[in-house]
Formats: structure tokens, sequence, C-alpha cells
């Protein structure tokens, strides 16, 4: 047996690998700067690789788009919300070996009507 033909297998592997394409680079999370106005914080959001809307749900007062990854999801009130304006991020996280949703947002709006929208997310999350 000559030594290269039990080396021509590795080799061809090699060269194949280098071939295929590199997997893209992770996205970093977003971080929320609420110092930054609605628009803006929309916009840089909406600007994120691989984000897909939710289906719209008729007569919901809000926009939810999630990240490919699962890791955030994005819910923007829509004019008619009474907390509008207004921004929630929900990143799902494990604590204790249970999966958990945590919310942070961005109220530009009416606070009560804020902390309202808040409770109502993190009870839709809980119910999970």
């Amino acid at each position: 047996m000559r030594p290269w033909g039990a080396l021509a297998p590795g080799l061809l592997a090699l060269g194949l690998a280098a071939c295929a394409p590199s997997a893209p680079e992770p996205v970093a999370a977003f971080k929320l700067d609420c110092a930054q106005s609605f628009e803006v914080i929309r916009a840089e959001i909406l600007a994120r690789p691989g984000l897909k809307p939710a289906p719209d749900a008729p007569g919901e007062p809000y926009e939810i788009f999630s990240e490919e990854t699962g890791r955030a999801s994005y819910i923007f009130t829509k004019p008619e919300a009474p907390a509008h304006p207004a921004v929630f991020i929900q990143t799902a996280t494990r604590r204790d070996g249970q999966r958990l949703m945590e919310h942070e947002g961005c109220a530009f709006g009416d606070p009560a009507e804020y902390d309202q929208l808040l409770a109502y997310w993190e009870s839709i999350a809980a119910a999970r």
C-alpha cells in the first residue's frame, strides 16, 4: 500500500473544508438606550440582521419583531396604544433550569399606561 493513498481522503476533506462558507458572525445583543427617541430606537432595531416580523394581529396596538435565533423579541406600540410611544425588549433566559422571559423597555408616553402594558406582557410570559 502506498503511504499517500491513506492520506488522500483526509487531504480531500481539508480542501473541501477550506472552500466551505464561513459561519456568519453572531449578532451582539441590542443595548437599549432610553435617552434616544422612540423613532431612533425603532430604526436601530429594525436595521438588525435576521429580524422577522410577527404576523399582524388585528386590533392589537403593537408590532412585534423577533430575532431568528429566538434570543429576543422587540415590541413597539402603535399610535392607538394608550402607552404609545413605548418599546419593550423581551429576552429568553434560563434561571434554575427554567426558561424565563425578561422585559426591559422605554416609556416615552404616559408612565401609568406603560406600567400596565409591561404588566400585561409579563403576565403573558408567565403563562407560557
